[in-house]
C-alpha cells in the first residue's frame, strides 16, 4: 500500500492510499475461507458451504472490514511519519483516477492548530467555594415533607401558601376566552405560576368571590396572540386549601429508602445527596470558568472548520432535541451556533493539549471516586458501576469527562486565582 500526504490548508491534509486490488482480494478470499469452515447456513452442512454462498452472504461485509483495517493502518503510518496530530475524525471517501488492478481513497485530515506558548499563570480564575450547611440541610428536609404534604380545604381567605382552585374568563380585543363557560386553573400562592398581579388579587379572597382585572402583559409575553394587549380577566375563587406537611418519623424516613427508619443515618444521606450535587456545581462554575478564560487568551487562533462545524450541528441538533420534548420547533441553522461550537472545540482542544504537554493521565483514584458517587444515586450501585465497566462507551464517556475535570483542575491551580464563597443555594443556582 502506498501513502501520500498533501498539504491544502494550514489545518488541513489530504491522505491518498492507493491498495493494489489484487491484495484486498486475496484476503478478503482467505477470510472467507474460514468463515466457510465454521458458518451455519440453513440446508449446508457445517463445512460444506459452498464458497459462492458464503461470499454472496458475507463477502461485502468481509470486502470493507479488510479495506477499513487496511486503511487505519496506512492512516497511522501517515501519522507518525508526519508527525501529525489529528483533530477528530478523518472523512474517508473513494479516489478518483484509481489505475487498473488499483484501490484509491482519500482521507481529509484536519489537525490541532499550534497553541504556542501554554502559560497557565496568565489566567486570571475566579474558585468559588461552598459547603452544606446545617440550614441547607433543614430546607432539603422541608422540601421534602412538601413533596409528601397533603392539602385539606379550608373555609377562609385565601392565603400565600394555599392551593386555590379558579374559575377564569379573559376577553382581549373584544374575544371572549373560552368561547363559552369558564377556564379552570390551579395554582399554589406564592410559586409564581401565574401573573403576578392576579395572584396577589387572590391573596385575601373567599370561596365563590370573584375579582375582574385589567392587565397590561409584557410584549414578550409567552402567548403571542396576548402579547402587549391589555388583557380584562375575571376570577371566581372556587375553593381553598392548604397544606399539611408529614411528621418525619420512622415511616416517612423509610419511604426514602432509608429502611431502618433512623433519623441520624435520613440525615446523614441527604447531607451526602446535597454535597455530591455542591461538588458537580463547583466543577461546573470552574469548568465555565476557565473555559471562558482559556477562550479569551486564544481567540485568535485558527481552528479545525469541519470540526468547528460538526460541533455546530451537534449544538443544533441538541437544541432541537430540547425543543421537541417541551413540544415545541426549533427553525435554526448551524450557523447560529457557530459562535458556541467554535468555544466548545477551543476549549476542548486547549483541555487536550496541556494534557499532552504535561504528561498528564487519567487519575484511577479519581475515576473510581466518580463511578461510585453517581452510582451512590441508585438503589443498587453495584449495578450501575458493572454497567460503567461492561459497556466500552459509556466507560469511555465517563473516562473523558474525569479526564476533562482533571485538567481543569490543574489549570485552575497555576492560574492566578482567587476564591470567592457562595451559599450552597447560590452555589447550585447556575
Amino acid at each position: 500500500m502506498q501513502v501520500s500526504v498533501e498539504s491544502t490548508g494550514n489545518l488541513e491534509r489530504r491522505v491518498v492510499f492507493s491498495l493494489p486490488a489484487g491484495d484486498v482480494d486475496a484476503q478478503v478470499g482467505s477470510r472467507l475461507r474460514e468463515i466457510a469452515q465454521s458458518v451455519r447456513i440453513k440446508g449446508f452442512r457445517p463445512g460444506k458451504v459452498p464458497t459462492k454462498v458464503v461470499e454472496q452472504r458475507y463477502g461485502g461485509q468481509v470486502r470493507a472490514e479488510i479495506v477499513d483495517g487496511l486503511l487505519r493502518q496506512g492512516l497511522d503510518q501517515a501519522v507518525r511519519e508526519n508527525e501529525l496530530r489529528v483533530a477528530g475524525l478523518p472523512q474517508v471517501s473513494p479516489g478518483e483516477d484509481a489505475a487498473e488492478g488499483e484501490l484509491k481513497y482519500v482521507a481529509a485530515v484536519e489537525l490541532v492548530p499550534d497553541f504556542g506558548e501554554l502559560d497557565m499563570s496568565k489566567l486570571e480564575v475566579v474558585r468559588h467555594t461552598s459547603e452544606v450547611t446545617d440550614a441547607d440541610l433543614e430546607r432539603m428536609i422541608e422540601n421534602l415533607r412538601q413533596q409528601r404534604g397533603s392539602w385539606n380545604k379550608v373555609m377562609r381567605a385565601a392565603q400565600a401558601g394555599d392551593l386555590v382552585n379558579l374559575e377564569i374568563v379573559s376577553t382581549v380585543d373584544g374575544v371572549r376566552t373560552p368561547a363559552e363557560g369558564m377556564e379552570k386553573n390551579a395554582t399554589v400562592l406564592g410559586s409564581a405560576a401565574i401573573y403576578p398581579e392576579v395572584e396577589a388579587a387572590i391573596v385575601g379572597m373567599q370561596a365563590g368571590e370573584e375579582k375582574t382585572l385589567d392587565i397590561t402583559l409584557p410584549a414578550d409575553w409567552h402567548v403571542p396572540q396576548f402579547a402587549g394587549k391589555t388583557v380584562t380577566s375575571t376570577f371566581k375563587l372556587a375553593d381553598v386549601s392548604e397544606q399539611v406537611l408529614p411528621e418525619v418519623d420512622a415511616a416517612f424516613i423509610r419511604s426514602f429508602g432509608v429502611k431502618s427508619g433512623d433519623a441520624e443515618q435520613f440525615r446523614a444521606d441527604i447531607r451526602s445527596n446535597l454535597e455530591r450535587e455542591l461538588k458537580g456545581a463547583l466543577m461546573n462554575r470552574l469548568r465555565r470558568e476557565v473555559g471562558e478564560q482559556l477562550v479569551a487568551a486564544y481567540k485568535d487562533i485558527e481552528l479545525p472548520p469541519r470540526l468547528v462545524e460538526q460541533e455546530a450541528r451537534n449544538l443544533l441538533a441538541n437544541a432541537s432535541e430540547d425543543a421537541r420534548r417541551r413540544g415545541q420547533s426549533l427553525t435554526a441553522t448551524p450557523e447560529a451556533f457557530q459562535d458556541a461550537a467554535r468555544k466548545r472545540v477551543l476549549v476542548a482542544l486547549l483541555v487536550g493539549e496541556v494534557a499532552r504537554r504535561n504528561e498528564l493521565r487519567l487519575e484511577p483514584e479519581r475515576l473510581n471516586e466518580t463511578m461510585r458517587l453517581i452510582a451512590s444515586t441508585y438503589e443498587q450501585p453495584e449495578q450501575v458501576i458493572a454497567l460503567y465497566r461492561n459497556d466500552p462507551q459509556l466507560f469511555q464517556g465517563l473516562q473523558n469527562r474525569v479526564m476533562e475535570e482533571q485538567v481543569i483542575d490543574w489549570i485552575a491551580e497555576r492560574a492566578h486565582h482567587t476564591e470567592q464563597a457562595l451559599s450552597f443555594q447560590d452555589a447550585i443556582s447556575a
